[in-house]
């Protein structure tokens, strides 16, 4: 069989140990042979029960198949599936942090039971009913007495050094990961952050003095860090990195959205009725998965997800995703997962032949979007037309509730306040017109107190019949 087999996953094809792939639809990973000492280990010395138990690790079952690639074969495994993907970039503040905490519980539970981490990759976390958890189960192997900490150096470039820019100098910089799939460098970490983290201790050692060693050894053929460390030596230097990343805090305020409920100009019976619509419709379809584009703070996210569907709630501020998650974690939100998104902007498909991590929306399509009080943004802010939003929405989802908001409503005013009105195509019957092209429109509602409307619309079928990725299952509204 050929290595580049479209079956097995481009995000795991690095990796010697092992693979993931598909098969009829279904997610297996291969533990390759030379990697049965260190899978056994974490077996049987009580750690994979461990983590699983305390939900840090991705459970998985022994599977009876042939292998991908049986030269190379040890044991195949069906890892549980993690709802939806995501990326660093695509995190909160908060999100990234945790994901750090975890990789830090983890490494140190691992010593416990004679096993350490050797990959520390941000990559390998993903959230799951509110919890970041360790998807590679193929990340241990047997702990070496004097080693010192393998994955050290990613850890850093990966959790630490995003983490002291968001904090230290502009919450926007987590975007750097989009550029840096290994981690952003620490020298250029040292360079951007201000001053005054020299007299963070945490900062000094594990950001600033750390590049200045990565750049003293640069042309050593020793590896850095390659000398006798004793173990208590180890759990202190996963403690110093805990308790700094525990200490590096975010206050998200100030952004344009973070209070946008309280600016709105809807009256609080409108709002209501919005609510009871959304629900309504969401009532209708029955929808399995819901992206909620938009989504804010997650008023109308939560709509669904406390109906037990899995909401993904996308937004363009740092500060409403890091607010709505901060809510997720206190309430024990399981089927909610805030996420950052520009869609004028989205992640893009990058690594190796650009295919080791997925564009957001390879990663879907969804049953249902929620696309409330975003169509005047798209259209105005950023000059796009109805027919290429609408052809959009059609290619992510099988049905969607989206809000029509005339152009004399105070907000689209808004937007209109520093710039010549040239959307003459701005109107209603237009809107109508051109979704038509795509979607068939199931109901539309106004909403009382307001000028806005809301729609429910199913994509039509002549044009999901065109599109093969529209493969969400079929309602029957």
């Amino acid at each position: 069989m050929k290595i580049n087999s479209p079956k097995i996953l481009p995000s795991s094809f690095r990796d010697p140990s092992g693979f993931l792939f598909r098969r009829y639809g279904i997610l297996y990973r291969q533990v390759n042979s030379r990697y049965h000492e260190h899978y056994d280990a974490l077996m049987t010395t009580g750690l994979y029960d461990e983590l699983v138990k305390k939900r840090l690790l991705i459970g998985h079952q022994d599977a009876d198949i042939a292998p991908e690639r049986p030269f190379d074969a040890y044991k195949i495994i069906r890892p549980e599936e993690i709802p939806f993907i995501t990326y660093p970039y695509e995190w909160s503040f908060s999100q990234l942090k945790q994901a750090a905490i975890s990789t830090l519980n983890i490494e140190s539970i691992a010593l416990g039971y004679g096993l350490t981490l050797k990959d520390a990759s941000a990559y390998n976390i993903q959230f799951m009913e509110g919890n970041a958890v360790l998807i590679d189960t193929l990340s241990f192997e047997k702990y070496k007495t004097g080693e010192p900490w393998i994955a050290y150096r990613q850890f850093c470039q990966h959790f630490l050094a995003p983490l002291a820019l968001m904090a230290y100098r502009d919450i926007r910089l987590s975007q750097l990961l989009r550029i840096f799939m290994d981690g952003i460098p620490l020298d250029l970490t040292s360079s951007l952050l201000p001053k005054r983290t020299f007299t963070n201790l945490g900062i000094l050692m594990h950001i600033h003095q750390h590049a200045k060693s990565q750049s003293k050894y640069a042309d050593n053929h020793l590896p850095i860090g390659r000398h006798n460390m004793k173990r208590n030596s180890l759990l202190g230097l996963i403690d110093s990195l805990s308790n700094t990343i525990h200490h590096i805090k975010w206050k998200p305020e100030g952004t344009e959205w973070a209070d946008y409920y309280n600016e709105t100009n809807y009256t609080h019976s409108g709002l209501k009725y919005k609510e009871q619509i959304v629900k309504k419709y969401l009532d209708l379809v029955k929808p399995g998965f819901v992206w909620d584009i938009g989504a804010n703070m997650g008023l109308f996210s939560r709509i669904a997800s406390k109906q037990g569907i899995f909401t993904v709630a996308f937004d363009v501020d740092p500060a409403c995703v890091e607010q709505n998650y901060l809510e997720v974690v206190k309430n024990k939100e399981v089927c909610l997962l805030p996420l950052l998104l520009d869609l004028t902007n989205p992640s893009p498909a990058i690594g190796w032949e650009n295919k080791e991590r997925s564009t957001l929306f390879d990663r879907g399509p969804t049953d249902l979007v929620l696309a409330l009080a975003l169509l005047h943004h798209l259209t105005i802010s950023n000059n796009l037309p109805f027919d290429r939003i609408a052809g959009f929405f059609a290619n992510i989802c099988s049905v969607l509730i989206i809000e029509f908001v005339p152009k004399e409503d105070s907000q689209v005013q808004k937007l209109l306040a520093n710039r010549d009105d040239i959307f003459d195509k701005y109107t209603q019957e237009n809107f109508e017109l051109d979704f038509r092209q795509y979607f068939i429109i199931i109901r539309k509602d106004p909403i009382v107190d307001s000028l806005r409307t809301l729609y429910l619309m199913k994509v039509a079928k002549h044009y999901s019949e065109e599109s093969p990725c529209l493969n969400s299952r079929q309602f029957a509204i």
